[in-house]
């Protein structure tokens, strides 16, 4: 990929591809419409480019411009750019719209998960910009609830924990019942927030007080107690 990207005689072709789409291949590009607005780095760059770290494309193609005359193409300044960083620029697309999602989380097998990684808002488990999916998916698809389907009787909501549990076939799990293993999250819903944004996504929620995993209390009145009773969980278990 390096390769063709630092060969000139197929930047035009590359260029084409990109704009005009391939058969088949999910574009990027054309799913947010060209708008490099709507695209926002999310990676640990290198010392040349770390300043860019945060950042939409947008911002970035007219930094990198200041000074050029006339100004370059902004495709072939991303292939430039791609080159720099040895061909990996996580980022953040903007693709849907507030409709899509309402249409999505009002259907009843619509389940709310997130493709989140472990990350933590200090040491050696905070780095680069993530999406703030990894701190407040689960609170913001709260908020967007009243929109989408109502909790059961009992104030949960299965499309976060036993529509989830049920998909991947994880036994006893999103579900309070005798036998059941006992993950339990307690909150005051007037007052639990998402904190992360995309500019600042290295923030907590607040407002959840308890969470119980496996039976022990991991985190007591907003404090983790240091206990650590999760596991993998595997299908069957």
């Amino acid at each position: 990929m390096l390769a063709r990207l630092k060969d000139p005689s197929l930047r035009e072709r590359l260029r084409g591809d990109i704009r005009d789409g391939l058969p088949g291949w999910y574009n990027h590009y054309t799913a947010v419409g060209g708008d490099w607005s709507r695209m926002l780095l999310s990676a640990n760059l290198s010392s040349k480019n770390k300043r860019f770290e945060g950042l939409t494309m947008d911002a970035i193609l007219k930094l990198r411009a200041e000074g050029r005359v006339p100004p370059p193409d902004p495709l072939d300044e991303m292939f430039d750019f791609l080159i720099e960083e040895g061909g990996s620029i996580p980022t953040i697309y903007a693709h849907h719209t507030e409709e899509d999602m309402n249409l999505a989380l009002s259907q009843p097998w619509a389940s709310v998960g997130s493709d989140g990684s472990a990350l933590a808002i200090e040491g050696p488990l905070r780095r680069g910009h993530p999406h703030p999916r990894n701190f407040g998916t689960f609170r913001e698809s709260w908020g967007l609830r009243p929109r989408a389907a109502p909790p059961d009787p009992g104030g949960r909501h299965p499309q976060d924990d036993s529509l989830n549990a049920s998909k991947l076939g994880l036994r006893d799990r999103g579900v309070l019942r005798v036998g059941a293993f006992a993950d339990v999250t307690v909150f005051d819903p007037a007052k639990v927030i998402d904190r992360a944004t995309y500019a600042d996504p290295f923030q907590y929620n607040e407002g959840i007080e308890h969470v119980v995993v496996n039976g022990r209390v991991v985190l007591d009145r907003g404090q983790p107690t240091g206990e650590r009773p999760g596991r993998a969980l595997r299908r069957g278990l």
